[in-house]
């Protein structure tokens, strides 16, 4: 009787499907490198003293875009509110810290001389901050947000100095997200005591954030006066846009004075040529356009 042999052992089933053993390889990989990008909702929240080491945090690393409190500081928006431009859920205000936001001022985590790198778990403090301090409720409506905008182009003359999407003036600055990034009350006394706060900036050289609308004032060699916002300045030269948008570059040394106030060229206004509810209607306009 002859001896048969055995049979083959068959291909093993991951064998035959090699794609599904790749791709759960690169699953796993993922997981392992960014468990914190995969996470969807703050597992922290629920610890009561994590939200107070979130404002620790936020002080350190956020507050002199945001503001303290997160009301908005003139760079970053508010965040106590419960909609944010670039995203309302945990996943979205990880991301936003951890990434940047492009197209803004906001930067990836630990790249900005702005306080320090953050791990994962500080980025979910602030998170739970956040949260903690947030508005349960919408704003209540200001005003009417389509008179202000007819306003805004047309009888208050905004517009002149101001620009929103594009549309309007180049003097002042662009308003075109000012409604989430500052409050109700600092954008009022902006218009009715300009001069009281006017936004320093920061002078890096980067440009990310707005320049500083201080008022200048030079005498060419001829003797004439113009008046308007420093765009650049450097030792040797000075680049001014005036009243009317025309941009000058001066040589320092060739000017006869050169004289800096924190006057704003904006002029006051009061109840008397703006009543508050006109006022009111174009601060409606302008939160209305920020949250598009």
């Amino acid at each position: 009787m002859s001896r048969g042999r055995a049979p083959l052992p068959g291909p093993s089933p991951d064998l035959l499907n090699p794609l599904r053993h790749v791709s759960s390889l690169v699953a796993s990989l993922a997981l392992l490198l960014s468990p914190a990008a995969a996470q969807t909702q703050n597992s922290l929240s629920s610890d009561p003293n994590v939200a107070k080491a979130g404002e620790f945090e936020f002080r350190i690393n956020c507050a002199l875009c945001h503001g303290l409190g997160a009301h908005g500081g003139g760079r970053g928006p508010d965040l106590t509110r419960a909609h944010k431009r670039h995203g309302d859920s945990d996943a979205d205000l990880f991301r936003n810290i951890s990434q940047g936001i492009s197209g803004t001022a906001m930067p990836a985590n630990g790249t900005n001389g702005q306080g320090v790198g953050m791990t994962d778990e500080e980025i979910w403090q602030i998170i739970a901050y956040l949260r903690s301090i947030q508005l349960k409720a919408p704003a209540k409506k200001l005003g009417n947000a389509e008179n202000g905008r007819k306003l805004f182009y047309g009888d208050a003359n905004c517009s002149t100095c101001h620009m929103i999407g594009g549309k309007g003036g180049r003097v002042g600055p662009d308003l075109t997200t000012v409604g989430s990034s500052r409050t109700v009350e600092s954008l009022i006394e902006s218009v009715r005591n300009p001069s009281k706060r006017l936004a320093w900036g920061l002078t890096e050289p980067t440009k990310e954030f707005a320049q500083e609308y201080e008022t200048v004032t030079v005498v060419t060699p001829n003797g004439k006066e113009i008046k308007g916002v420093t765009l650049n300045e450097d030792s040797f030269s000075l680049q001014v846009m005036d009243t009317a948008e025309q941009i000058h570059l001066f040589d320092k040394d060739k000017l006869r004075s050169i004289k800096k106030s924190r006057e704003s060229l904006m002029p006051t206004y009061a109840a008397g040529t703006l009543s508050d509810q006109d006022l009111g209607d174009i601060i409606a306009y302008l939160l209305e356009v920020a949250e598009k």
